[in-house]
């Protein structure tokens, strides 16, 4: 694991391609070092309703979360944030010079005792066991 979850304004559809983001949230995940490639999961969610700062239709959000089962050192995390965080930003730059977007992130833990987990992915990855 981990999961990603990016909630988003659906007017952000228009500008950014968010397949892609996805992809390369994915990517810097695995990047870190700090998650298994099999367990990486990315998803998006539009939210269609919503209200923004001043209330005008041109401005956008998008909220990543990721919740990772709990062990890893508050220092790991801390470094796995920043550069999943850094490559939102670098994704979004363009759409964010030219557009009216926050973008934020929250990492936390999930209780391993509290979450049970069931995957054959590992069986079907070439170079994963």
């Amino acid at each position: 694991m981990p999961h990603f979850s990016l909630e988003y304004s659906s007017n952000l559809d228009e500008i950014i391609n968010i397949s892609d983001l996805c992809d390369a949230l994915r990517v810097a995940g695995i990047e870190t070092g700090v998650f298994p490639m099999a367990g990486m999961r990315v998803r998006a969610f539009a939210c269609d309703h919503y209200s923004i700062a001043d209330g005008k239709a041109d401005r956008g959000f998008i909220d990543l979360s990721v919740r990772l089962r709990g062990g890893r050192s508050l220092e790991v995390r801390k470094t796995a944030t920043q550069a999943i965080f850094k490559a939102a930003e670098d994704f979004l730059a363009d759409a964010m010079a030219k557009h009216p977007i926050a973008l934020s992130m929250e990492m936390r833990d999930i209780d391993p005792e509290l979450s049970p987990k069931l995957s054959s992915i590992r069986n079907f990855i070439s170079g994963e066991g």
